[in-house]
């Protein structure tokens, strides 16, 4: 399987919705670097993923 930056934002939200069953407190951290990393990944400032 080849992962293009379409499968970037469910593979995150994944791992961030297990992350945050098992220590419930990591919440507004793991949503802040969900919502960074979907930001970069809208702006096109991750284009290295594309290669």
């Amino acid at each position: 399987m080849v992962i293009t930056t379409a499968h970037i934002s469910p593979i995150i939200s994944l791992i961030a919705g297990v992350l945050i069953l098992i220590m419930p407190r990591l919440l507004n951290l793991i949503v802040a670097i969900y919502l960074i990393c979907i930001g970069l990944i809208g702006l096109g400032a991750l284009t290295w993923l594309h290669q």
